[in-house]
């Protein structure tokens, strides 16, 4: 178990998860697609491509262009939404299409960590107004999430104000351990895929979790440990109760990219442990 709690006058130590896949079973912005389509905000048409997207996103069959194709026509897609409704629309929704699929072993780790005296950071490429309710759902401290340019009228432009995909991920971890006081090689890190790997190379303590194909070949070679979440549990029905202390207020991810990295490209669509012996505390 990770019950080690950080000393006092210790470095600050933090612990970063990747959202989907990681933290819950699906793609977190696709699975609103239902409500976005209730809400007007999307067509039938929409909605079935989404579903498919969320498919492939889950079959783990989609490579790097394929994803820069599913980023172009999410992104696409999103422009001229009013902020504000997508904002209410995942507010009123979260609970029922979220709780039910978190992870219990990732709810778990997100506990120990806690208790361990860790921060506990998402970092997502989905979007902000998507991912910091999920992370403050799960009593995270921190989130960095993908935010698009909001216009004057409140609706999304379709254009990018930062991007965490791939190495941005990385330099946000960089950033925050630089203005939070994280020894980074005393940190942990968590994800599922291969466009992680930046991110988890900057950790001392790097996992993979249901890790694609290539993720796995590279865990394997780096002898990273290797984690199975296949438990989605809702949150109310962990035992014990989940429950979380009252955690500072979420940091934005374009507040914690500004110190190190100022823009980027946006895309949408982007796990109790089995292996808790190879996690030191």
């Amino acid at each position: 178990m990770l019950s080690v709690v950080e000393n006092c006058f210790s470095p600050r130590t933090a612990a970063f998860f990747d959202l989907d896949k990681t933290v819950i079973a699906k793609s977190s912005t696709l699975t609103f697609s239902k409500s976005f389509y209730q809400g007007g905000l999307i067509n039938r048409r929409a909605v079935l491509r989404t579903a498919y997207t969320q498919f492939v996103f889950l079959a783990g069959g989609a490579d790097h262009e394929q994803m820069e194709k599913m980023r172009a026509y999410l992104s696409a897609l999103c422009k001229g939404w009013n902020v504000q409704q997508v904002k209410e629309i995942v507010a009123e929704t979260l609970h029922d299409l979220i709780d039910p699929i978190i992870y219990d072993e990732a709810a778990t780790l997100i506990e120990e960590h806690h208790t361990a005296g860790r921060d506990v950071v998402i970092v997502s490429t989905s979007g902000a107004e998507v991912v910091e309710p999920i992370g403050e759902l799960l009593g995270a401290d921190r989130v960095v999430a993908t935010r698009m340019v909001v216009g004057d009228d409140g609706c999304f432009t379709g254009e990018i104000e930062y991007y965490a995909y791939g190495p941005t991920k990385a330099e946000a971890v960089r950033a925050l351990a630089v203005s939070e006081g994280y020894d980074l090689s005393r940190c942990y890190a968590y994800s599922d895929s291969a466009t992680d790997v930046p991110m988890l190379e900057a950790v001392g303590h790097p996992h993979a979790v249901n890790p694609d194909r290539a993720l796995r070949r590279e865990a394997t070679l780096r002898d990273w440990p290797i984690l199975v979440f296949n438990r989605p549990v809702r949150l109310k029905q962990r035992l014990p109760d989940f429950s979380m202390p009252p955690r500072p207020a979420l940091v934005a991810a374009a507040a914690v990219g500004a110190a190190a990295i100022t823009a980027g490209l946006v895309w949408y669509a982007s796990r109790r442990r089995t292996a808790a012996s190879t996690l030191p505390g």
